[in-house]
């Protein structure tokens, strides 16, 4: 498990007030669902690809998660960068 902390000014404490009921929670349900849909969007990559290539799919969304990174399905968007960017150089 991971934490991830975010200061803000008190400007910016104060705006988000002015949006959200709890800033802690809008930002909290903001990272969760854009995690939750980085999930199936891997999981229906995986899947599509287990089937091309005959390879048995896991039971759970984390062990996909898991086998897509260690089989190099699926790349960080840094390493995507990365690579994007020593093309362009």
């Amino acid at each position: 498990m991971a934490n991830i902390t975010i200061e803000l000014t008190e400007t910016e404490l104060k705006s988000m007030e002015y949006v959200a009921l709890s800033p802690h929670e809008w930002a909290e349900n903001a990272i969760l669902n854009r995690a939750r849909i980085a999930i199936d969007e891997i999981v229906q990559l995986y899947t599509q690809r287990a089937l091309d290539e005959g390879v048995q799919i896991p039971m759970t969304k984390d062990e996909i998660v898991a086998d897509a990174y260690a089989r190099g399905w699926i790349k960080t968007a840094a390493e995507r960068n990365d690579e994007e960017f020593q093309v362009e150089a």
